[in-house]
């Protein structure tokens, strides 16, 4: 996992503009689809920044906070579409009707939605892009691709309004993070395309297979 903090592009034009509009109160909205979408603010994603720890374990981009942890990826004969629909199927069917919040990490080279829109920061100070919608959403809104696969539309970090569980992929790793309940972990676990691996908060997270960048 990433455990460094990037630049960030802190010469574009936007960036302090954007700092300022990160603690706002959670009043602003954004327009798609003839509706309005509800940004999210430092307060709906305090229960995640500061509570992860730079390392290797899950707990890197995870709080140790859930019952059970795992980590995701598309293996090379399954296509993007499918991974990601199989995932979000497998979250969804755990997960009572309810809005989710989406994040779209601001790397300056992937599609974040809503460009001008207010960001929050985690991790490394990362800023993402944070609105309230839902698994329908997850898998249209973003059509410029994503770190794991040029033809992604995941956002990046993910999770339900009763915080039950957290998705999250750090900047440049090629799997994804996954906490919450057993039930859920054990679902991932047994559906052979979102292949989810099982991990203890004691050990690397990292796949079998693939390499930190």
């Amino acid at each position: 996992m990433t455990t460094d903090c990037r630049p960030l592009f802190r010469d574009r034009p936007d960036c302090h503009a954007n700092r300022r509009c990160s603690g706002l109160n959670g009043g602003v909205q954004v327009n798609k689809d003839g509706r309005g979408w509800r940004v999210g603010a430092a307060a709906d994603v305090g229960w995640i920044a500061g509570h992860t720890a730079a390392g290797v374990s899950i707990t890197t981009a995870i709080p140790s906070v859930f019952d059970a942890y795992a980590t995701t990826y598309q293996t090379d004969d399954v296509t993007t579409a499918a991974y990601e629909q199989a995932l979000i199927e497998d979250l969804t069917t755990q997960t009572p009707d309810q809005p989710w919040w989406l994040a779209y990490l601001d790397t300056g080279a992937h599609d974040v939605v809503f460009t001008h829109a207010p960001r929050v920061f985690l991790y490394w100070n990362w800023p993402y892009v944070l609105v309230q919608a839902g698994p329908e959403q997850a898998l249209a809104w973003r059509t410029g691709g994503h770190i794991r696969h040029p033809h992604g539309a995941l956002p990046d970090l993910f999770f339900p309004a009763d915080r039950s569980w957290l998705v999250s992929a750090l900047w440049d790793d090629t799997w994804t993070c996954v906490g919450g309940p057993a039930p859920l972990i054990h679902t991932l676990e047994r559906d052979p395309v979102a292949n989810a691996r099982q991990v203890r908060l004691d050990e690397d997270a990292l796949p079998p297979g693939l390499v930190r960048e």
